[in-house]
């Protein structure tokens, strides 16, 4: 007896990819709801990416993010092919987590000498991937949901987001310009904060203060008189110093770098953030490192251990070797520490005098490789764009790019000013 014929295979498939399909659209319509995390809400946006894009686009040279367009010294570059084609197999696998021994011991050794005090490599000193990194860690090990952080304008832009990111609430105090009376060209030493507008910003909910010497974008090598009005406020209020110094080696015209940390009753209370990138012109390396108390470390060792977790090996072993190199040599002719920050000037001084001689008013950096400019003389050049919210200098910047030669960066990124009236700045909101 013969039993009785089933659905064929093609429409059993039919059927089941039909149904495949419902399930499809189902699971598709689920995925309608928000996706991202809460904390990243309002800071999508970056100007890196943005400007990077639009200079590829359209061929120009990039003057705008922060790296040398030289090569790294021939001692730390040979100390890289030393370490990928030696004999030690071990650098090419995991090192210590928190740090590659060697380097380690040699950054403790060289904060001892630059600080006047004990520094444990193990305990005082954590590695990151780049200077960056180091930030992130501060920013998610120290600061909680309602805490206040101060920061100084203009800024670095990544404080904000990462201040935000953590849950923390960014409280701004500017640098205000006081220009020279004889006519004279400003010095990124004209900024200065008001003691009393600094003052005001401290209140209970103050968790920490963001301290940036030399300061990007401006140039501006805080004095120790200035570092000691932020000393004392911290140690009155009981508050935290997240300090980056990545350009602590690019200084100019006989300036000293002041570490605060160095100052009384801060060691216990600061973070130095470093960056072997800006150190030895090897960006592209993002070896950084964060120096403090181990009472501050230990926090930002829990963040680096549940994210990063560790850093190239070679590139912190030839780095170690650099350190150790510049160590001997330390405060001597030809030191890389000594020799670089001579070269720089020498540029800054011809990039001065050519904006000078095109109609901008270039405010002298006093350190790093940046320089801010007045570029109000311009704005019957640049054509307004009808609702548009952009600032004037971000304009400025997308016209130069696309009918001149070369990017800038925008001041307003860094904080909400405009640079753009007879030296002077108005303060705004992004």
């Amino acid at each position: 007896m013969l039993r009785r014929a089933g659905p064929s295979l093609r429409h059993f498939l039919l059927e089941r990819n039909s149904s495949a399909g419902q399930r499809s659209c189902s699971i598709e319509a689920k995925m309608s709801r928000p996706v991202q995390a809460r904390r990243l809400e309002g800071i999508d946006k970056n100007i890196w990416v943005e400007f990077v894009k639009l200079a590829a686009t359209y061929s120009k040279v990039n003057l705008g993010q922060g790296f040398p367009d030289f090569p790294a010294p021939d001692f730390l570059t040979e100390a890289f092919t030393r370490a990928l084609g030696g004999g030690n197999h071990m650098l090419h696998q995991y090192t210590r987590a928190f740090g590659h021994p060697p380097l380690v011991k040699v950054l403790a050794q060289f904060f001892e000498k630059l600080l006047g005090r004990d520094v444990d490599p193990m305990t005082n000193v954590m590695v990151t991937v780049g200077a960056y990194q180091a930030l992130f860690c501060c920013f998610q090990a120290l600061v909680d949901e309602g805490d206040e952080v101060i920061i100084i304008e203009p800024f670095f832009d990544c404080y904000e987001p990462m201040v935000k990111m953590a849950g923390g609430t960014p409280v701004f105090v500017p640098l205000r310009p006081n220009p020279p009376k004889d006519g004279k060209l400003m010095s990124s030493a004209d900024w200065q904060l008001d003691p009393a507008e600094l003052a005001s910003k401290f209140s209970e909910r103050t968790k920490a203060i963001v301290l940036n010497s030399p300061n990007n974008p401006l140039g501006k090598v805080f004095s120790r008189g200035e570092l000691g009005l932020v000393a004392e406020l911290c140690v009155k209020h009981d508050v935290l110093c997240i300090s980056d110094e990545v350009y602590e080696w690019l200084v100019y015209d006989g300036k000293q770098h002041i570490r605060i940390a160095s100052l009384q009753g801060m060691w216990d209370r600061t973070v130095i953030i470093g960056s072997a990138g800006k150190t030895f012109s090897a960006t592209g390396w993002k070896v950084g490192w964060a120096v403090g108390p181990n009472r501050l470390l230990q926090h930002l060792r829990t963040v680096h251990q549940n994210s990063v977790y560790h850093c190239a090996t070679i590139a912190q072993e030839a780095v170690a070797q650099g350190f150790q190199r510049e160590l001997m040599l330390y405060g001597k002719p030809e030191s890389y520490f000594v020799q670089l920050p001579k070269e720089l000037q020498q540029k800054r001084d011809w990039l001065v005098q050519s904006l000078d001689g095109v109609g901008m008013k270039p405010i002298i950096p006093e350190g790093t490789y940046f320089l801010v400019a007045d570029i109000s003389q311009f704005k019957s050049d640049v054509p307004e764009v009808p609702n548009s919210d952009e600032p004037y200098d971000y304009r400025f910047a997308k016209w130069m790019v696309k009918n001149k030669r070369s990017p800038q960066e925008q001041l307003h990124q860094f904080h909400p000013v405009l640079l753009c009236k007879g030296g002077s700045y108005t303060e705004g909101s992004k």
